[in-house]
C-alpha cells in the first residue's frame, strides 16, 4: 500500500510539471505570433517583425522584479519575527529544513478570513503570507499542510512561474491594445501598397491583425488560468510528500473553502496567489473554465487518494 501511495504522489508531480511546460511553450508562441503581426501591420519586413517585442520585454523585466513587493503592499501584509509569532515562524523553519529550502520572510495579514500565499522571484527572495484567520481557525496539522503547500510553491519555483505568467498576460494585453490602435488608425499602410497588387494583401494583414488583437488576450488569460491550476495541483502533491499527511491539507482546504468571512484585501490582481480563491463568485461552467484555482472538491479528492 505504501508503495502505491509513493508512486501516485510522484506521478502527480511529474504530470503537472509536464503540463506547465507545455502551457508556457504555448504562451511564448502566442507572444511571438502577436509581435510578428504587429511588425507586419507596421509595414516591417518579415525578418524584422519579431523584433518589435523588444520594448515590451523591457517593461516585462521591470514588472518581474517589482511584482512581489507590489503584491505584499496591496495585500496589507506585515512582516513578523520569531519574537512576535513564535509558533508560526518555528513551523515554517521546521518545514524548510525538511524541504531543503532557505528560510523565507514571513508575513501576516490582519484579516479574519483563513487564507495564505507565497510570492517572490526564487527561494532566496521569497515570502510566505498567512492571514490571522488562518492562524486562529486551523489545527496544527492543518496549518502545517497549508504552510507546506506554500513552501512547495517556493521549492517548485511556482512563485517564479506565476510571476512570469502574470507579467506575460500584462505584456500580451499591452501588445494587443497597441495592435488595435494600429488597425483602427491604419498605421503602416503605405501608398505603394494600395495599388491593385498590394491592396488585397494589406487588407488580409489588417484583418488577421485585428483578429489576433481580439483573440490573443483571451487565449493568454486561458493559458494563465490553466498554468495556475496545474501549479496548485503540483503544490498540493508536493505538500503531501513533505508533511507525509495529505489529510491535514485536505481538512485545511475544506475549512478555508467553507469559511464565510470574506478576505477584505483580496482583488483580481492578487487572487491567483492565494491557496483558495478569496473572491466569492457564483459557480458556473465559465467560472470554472476561467478560474485560477481548481475546484476544492477535486483537490481534496486527489489528496485523500494519496
Amino acid at each position: 500500500m505504501a508503495e502505491q501511495q509513493h508512486v501516485l504522489i510522484y506521478d502527480r508531480i511529474d504530470g503537472n510539471r509536464r503540463n506547465t511546460f507545455v502551457l508556457l511553450t504555448l504562451f511564448v508562441l502566442l507572444l511571438a505570433g502577436l509581435s510578428i503581426l504587429i511588425g507586419l501591420a507596421l509595414g516591417l519586413p518579415y525578418p524584422l517583425a519579431p523584433l518589435f517585442i523588444v520594448p515590451f520585454l523591457i517593461f516585462a523585466v521591470i514588472s518581474y522584479y517589482s511584482g512581489s513587493n507590489i503584491a505584499l503592499g496591496i495585500s496589507g501584509a506585515k512582516e513578523v519575527s520569531k519574537e512576535g509569532e513564535r509558533e508560526l515562524v518555528r513551523t515554517v523553519e521546521n518545514l524548510c529544513i525538511g524541504a531543503g529550502l532557505p528560510m523565507p520572510k514571513v508575513y501576516v495579514i490582519e484579516d479574519g478570513s483563513p487564507n495564505a500565499f507565497a510570492t517572490g522571484r526564487d527561494p532566496d527572495h521569497a515570502a510566505v503570507v498567512v492571514t490571522r484567520g488562518l492562524l486562529q481557525k486551523l489545527e496544527k496539522i492543518e496549518l502545517e499542510g497549508v504552510l507546506a503547500h506554500e513552501l512547495s510553491h517556493i521549492g517548485n519555483y511556482d512563485i517564479r512561474v506565476m510571476t512570469i505568467v502574470v507579467v506575460l498576460v500584462g505584456l500580451t494585453a499591452l501588445m494587443a491594445d497597441f495592435m488595435l490602435r494600429l488597425t483602427f488608425f491604419g498605421a503602416g499602410r503605405r501608398s505603394g501598397n494600395r495599388g491593385k497588387s498590394g491592396g488585397g494583401a494589406v487588407a488580409i494583414i489588417y484583418a488577421v491583425a485585428l483578429l489576433g488583437a481580439i483573440l490573443t488576450p483571451i487565449a493568454a488569460q486561458a493559458i494563465r488560468f490553466a498554468v495556475s491550476r496545474q501549479r496548485e495541483y503540483l503544490a498540493d502533491a508536493s505538500a503531501a510528500l513533505l508533511t507525509r499527511s495529505p489529510e491535514g491539507l485536505a481538512r485545511a482546504l475544506e475549512k478555508i473553502a467553507a469559511d464565510p468571512d470574506p478576505l477584505e484585501v483580496a482583488n483580481k490582481a492578487t487572487a491567483h496567489l492565494y491557496i483558495n480563491n478569496p473572491l466569492r463568485e457564483h459557480k458556473s461552467f465559465l467560472n470554472n473554465l476561467f478560474s485560477t484555482h481548481p475546484p476544492i472538491e477535486e483537490r481534496v479528492r486527489l489528496l485523500r487518494a494519496m
